[in-house]
């Protein structure tokens, strides 16, 4: 999406539109502080306001975050999506750190995206006005300002999880940026500082409506026994990273557009990674009114997308895991597949420690890749065909870490899945959008979607038919895809075949 004209947006800051949070930062010359559109501060004079498409290029400008408004609990969601799925891929690794720490460069990034240097510098600058270092600098800083307001945790520790090298540096780049030290940012609170036990609790925004029922609903029916557990309000689930284990419980602040993250786990410098794996299975990021005004625009469908307002599409917590359960759904049920994603934890999982099971009913981590290929046998009773995509994807992913990273196109993804034993079109789609989260991945050949289509058109429909009725949906088939199985819903919650309906 394009920054809008000044008078649109100076009236948007007049009028504090929510609609435009997250989308548009406003810095205004006289304080040298750059604000969100919702800033209750008094709105500066046209003349003053300068506006920006990010956060990274308002601080590259110059401004420094608000301490009223606070830039960095704005919704996080890319409105130039579909525009540049390079940049929005590049973000999604620069969000996991792939521009944090030592030997961590642009080229490098920009070789893992299939491009140049200086055309993903050129794309950053075209689509959010700041170079990709200047991004992640601002990352950082807005998360650690996130962790100040937000936690007691020790300012060592927030620059730790921040990503910063050093406490010095930290302090060095607040006392730049805010002209004081980072403890002056911290607002007195009797609160004191959290115990192991209580763990880290951040909240992170969404752009509403938020259908927060169904995504609910579509974990609960799909939670792998020791590992998750859907509970009336909230998600709960272990936490495997580098070796640590810990747990994460996700619930929902509906007056705040907001969701509330407890995290407990003994590493803070895991704590971007933690809250980049809950941004993308809430999918938090979407510009969901967008999305719904653009796939409304077909008046076939655009009944359902009213019905169900804030439908999103819900992400995979590990590349890995998300296609190990896509494989073992293949041809069976829903509660089948559920059932033998249990006995594969119980099998070969790692155990939760006791100061981390905070719930009874996680008590082990999904088995990572290279645990899964050490073993002698899997030990599930399934098909010699599943077994071995079983086996060939855990190789794939042992050989390239990258595999479920967004890199290249949607063509290329689909292609490099592809290519491993065992898996087809549906599992390489439903992979691609569950685990690489391509918004336009779409499984055409898909009961639960062929049946809901049939119901939104009122005739029966072919794959080759629903994929020519699906090219006005691009570039959020993903979404559409959501809504199509939404109007399936009215069978039982685990009807169909796993593989080939509503995995």
């Amino acid at each position: 999406m394009e920054l809008p004209d000044k008078a649109t947006c100076h009236r948007a800051l007049q009028s504090r539109d929510p609609r435009f949070d997250g989308l548009i930062y406003v810095g205004v010359k006289t304080t040298g502080i750059y604000c969100r559109p919702i800033c209750p501060a008094r709105t500066a004079k046209y003349e003053n306001c300068t506006f920006y498409s990010s956060a990274a290029a308002a601080q590259e400008a110059g401004y420094r975050p608000c301490l009223r408004c606070r830039p960095e609990t704005a919704p996080e969601f890319a409105s130039w999506r579909g525009t540049s799925n390079t940049v929005s891929r590049a973000l999604a690794l620069i969000s996991e750190g792939a521009l944090d720490g030592e030997g961590k460069s642009v080229d490098a990034l920009a070789a893992r995206l299939g491009i140049g240097e200086r055309q993903l510098r050129r794309l950053f600058l075209q689509h959010l006005g700041a170079s990709p270092i200047a991004v992640a600098q601002t990352r950082r800083v807005l998360f650690a300002k996130h962790l100040i307001h937000e936690t007691q945790m020790p300012m060592t520790e927030i620059a730790l999880a921040a990503g910063f090298g050093s406490l010095r540096r930290f302090n060095e780049v607040f006392h730049t940026l805010f002209r004081r030290p980072p403890s002056a940012l911290r607002r007195k609170s009797s609160v004191s500082r959290p115990d192991v036990e209580a763990g880290i609790t951040l909240t992170v925004r969404y752009r509403p409506p938020y259908d927060w029922e169904s995504m609910l609903g579509f974990l609960r029916a799909r939670a792998i026994p020791g590992v998750e557990v859907v509970e009336s309000d909230c998600y709960r689930r272990t936490v495997e990273i580098e070796g640590a284990i810990g747990t994460v419980r996700v619930s929902h602040l509906s007056k705040k557009n907001s969701l509330c993250v407890t995290i407990h786990f003994p590493n803070v410098k895991a704590l971007p990674a933690i809250l980049t794996r809950v941004r993308r299975v809430f999918d938090t990021g979407a510009d969901i009114e967008t999305i719904d005004a653009h796939l409304s625009n077909d008046s076939h469908l655009a009944p359902f997308v009213a019905r169900r307002p804030g439908l999103r599409a819900p992400g995979g917590w590990d590349g890995f895991e998300l296609a190990i359960r896509a494989i073992l759904g293949q041809q069976v049920t829903v509660a089948a597949a559920k059932h033998l994603a249990g006995q594969l934890v119980a099998f070969h999982g790692k155990r939760v420690p006791r100061s981390f099971e905070n719930h009874p009913g996680l008590t082990y981590t999904f088995p990572t890749a290279k645990r899964l290929a050490s073993v002698e046998s899997i030990g599930l009773g399934m098909p010699a065909a599943r077994i071995k995509a079983l086996t060939a994807m855990t190789e794939a992913a042992v050989r390239d870490p990258n595999l479920f990273s967004p890199l290249g196109t949607i063509e290329e993804a689909i292609a490099r899945l592809r290519d491993i034993p065992g898996i087809g079109e549906w599992t390489a789609q439903y992979i691609a959008l569950r685990a690489i989260r391509e918004t336009d991945a779409f499984p055409t050949s898909d009961v639960g979607l062929l049946r809901g289509i049939a119901k939104v058109d009122g005739v029966p429909a072919t794959p080759a038919r629903l994929l020519r009725r699906a090219e006005t949906w691009r570039p959020w088939r993903a979404y559409a895809a959501q809504h199509l199985w939404s109007a399936d819903s009215v069978d039982p919650p685990n009807a169909g075949l796993v593989g080939r309906a509503r995995s």
